[in-house]
């Protein structure tokens, strides 16, 4: 404990416009952090004093990073501005890093008020990348919109920041630091945890260890490779699989985490982690995976890279759900996923009786439903998949959740995905992303696009390519009214919904740092047994067609191409 009591400052400041968080919170490039004076400490200011003064007085709160270029600078004005609001505890993962799951987990196991994760995700780090910063309440998930419009309306107005500046946390050592503070009856403590433990211990109260570990090194063991992408997951990666399941050392890749991700796009997909698709196209490993940055999504993959759609597959550990031991306990409340995800998990929730919630893209619609016991298994398009244990989506939870069906079925991946399909037939999917377009193009095309498809001249309208024949039902911008509190959240989509339940869904993404990414998802159903094990890229073609021409993307922004194709 140091022996003089630290000196506390209320130092002046001045708004910034641009602090709204999105659906993950405030993500800009390294630099507007760095050189704007004071854009961290007003954002993190904002957080602090969007908690009434009782509720922090004295509280715990949890700090973690997905370890990203400017993630240590940031926890130490986090820590002494922690101090001077009042907090009464800090939690950090070790060297600061902590995984968003494994945040989640943290802020349950604590009670804590809530926590401050610093990532920007599947987005590029390093100097030149992108630095983000998202506040998690009580229940571990992200905050709700109240929450974050509150802290978006003091940024606007903040006049000053308090900070103890003396601060000097030590977060390469396990341990419990406490401070002296002038004016503060108490010490602030800073206990520096190891937060891999805290989120292993979790998972083996859910998922039996036992027949994984059997499955991952016993005598008929299946061979995977887990790529970690330099991101947080590493050291998750490596104690659990392999140290502890036995998976052998070498079946995790790129477990080191670094500040730039060696230079790459943390994003679990074909085209980001390509070096692992090529690698189990050599048909060497039954099983791989691999993790976007700060953990909370994975990509799955089966023997000679089969790819396993994000959409399919939580439809598939839907139907396979009492695998896991966690669900035999609890049994199953509800399935939900993102509007823009395929229907596959409704054919799933349909078959089963089972309550399907459609909700807009957003991990917190799912948290409400949870909090109010109706959900139990959730997942997105963008490679998140989750359930109740956590507020968070979860990145590992949904690898142990396929190793699980792997030992309960002894078949392989593709073995079952194809039974999948045969049992509930195939929703084909695709999402094209056209990233950093011009914001004000992107907006006025998705006006245009709106005006058009609510016009009444639209419904019914027949769009022919090829010998394929589209009909449109029904279009709609997507509005969500939360079965628990009655809130309304309109503008979620632009979606044309066919009359043979063919789905184009058109959005502007929440999530990026520079410009506008728009998004286009196609879902198409078929349960045609000649049909289902069609290529993809050739069944949704047409209804690719249909969107772009409908649309006109392509003409509007002046790309000729998506940036990604998932």
């Amino acid at each position: 404990m140091t022996t003089c009591p630290l000196q506390v400052l209320t130092l002046p400041t001045a708004p910034y416009p641009d602090q709204r968080p999105g659906t993950s919170g405030l993500r800009k490039k390294v630099f507007v952090f760095q050189s704007k004076r004071n854009y961290l400490q007003n954002f993190v200011q904002s957080i602090y004093s969007s908690i009434d003064l009782l509720d922090r007085q004295g509280s715990t709160m949890v700090v973690g990073g997905d370890g990203r270029y400017f993630n240590q600078t940031a926890i130490e004005v986090i820590v002494q501005m922690a101090a001077a609001n009042g907090v009464g505890r800090l939690v950090i993962g070790h060297h600061g890093i902590m995984s968003t799951p494994a945040v989640s987990c943290v802020i349950r196991k604590y009670k804590a008020i809530g926590g401050i994760v610093l990532t920007a995700s599947h987005n590029p780090g390093g100097r030149e990348g992108v630095f983000g910063i998202k506040f998690n309440t009580a229940n571990g998930g992200p905050a709700q919109d109240a929450v974050t419009n509150r802290i978006f309306q003091i940024s606007r107005t903040i006049e000053e920041y308090a900070i103890c500046p003396e601060i000097r946390v030590d977060l390469a050592t396990l341990s419990k630091q406490t401070f002296d503070l002038e004016n503060k009856f108490k010490p602030f403590t800073v206990e520096i945890v190891d937060s891999v433990e805290s989120y292993a211990n979790m998972l083996r109260n859910i998922f039996d260890f036992a027949a994984l570990k059997e499955l991952l090194s016993g005598e008929n063991h299946i061979k995977i490779q887990l790529d970690a992408m330099h991101g947080v997951m590493g050291p998750y990666v490596k104690r659990i699989l392999c140290e502890e399941l036995g998976s052998p050392a070498n079946a995790a890749i790129n477990c080191v985490p670094l500040q730039d991700f060696g230079g790459q796009h943390p994003d679990p997909n074909l085209t980001y982690a390509a070096d692992l698709v090529e690698t189990m196209r050599g048909g060497q490993y039954d099983f791989g995976a691999a993790f976007d940055g700060d953990g909370d999504r994975s990509m799955i993959l089966g023997k000679h890279g089969f790819f396993v759609n994000p959409s399919d597959s939580v439809a598939v550990i839907a139907a396979n759900v009492f695998s896991i031991p966690y669900f035999q306990h609890t049994g199953v409340r509800g399935y939900a996923r993102s509007m823009p995800t395929s229907a596959a998990l409704d054919n799933v929730a349909r078959a089963t009786k089972i309550e399907l919630y459609e909700t807009p893209t957003g991990w917190k619609f799912f948290g409400n439903l949870m909090d109010a016991g109706k959900l139990s298994l959730c997942g997105e398009e963008s490679f998140g998949t989750g359930a109740d244990h956590i507020r968070e989506k979860d990145g590992l939870w949904a690898v142990l959740a396929w190793l699980s069906i792997l030992a309960t079925r002894k078949q392989s991946v593709e073995d079952i995905i194809k039974d999948h399909w045969q049992t509930f037939g195939r929703n084909f999917f695709t999402k094209y992303d056209y990233e950093e377009v011009d914001l004000d193009a992107a907006i006025q095309m998705m006006e245009d696009l709106e005006l058009r498809i609510l016009g009444k001249a639209f419904m019914g309208q027949r769009f022919a390519v090829g010998e394929k024949l589209y009909q449109v039902e029904k279009a709609d911008n997507f509005e969500y009214t939360d079965p628990v509190d009655g809130r309304i959240c309109r503008n979620q989509g632009l979606r044309i919904i066919f009359t043979d339940g063919s789905r184009i869904i058109y959005r502007l993404s929440g999530t990026g740092s520079m410009g506008a990414t728009v998004r286009v998802y196609i879902d198409s159903y078929e349960k045609d047994p000649d049909k289902i094990f069609r290529d993809p890229r050739v069944m949704l073609e047409p209804l690719v067609t249909v969107a772009l021409k409908v649309s006109q993307l392509h003409e509007r922004t002046g790309r000729s191409g998506p940036s990604v194709i998932t």
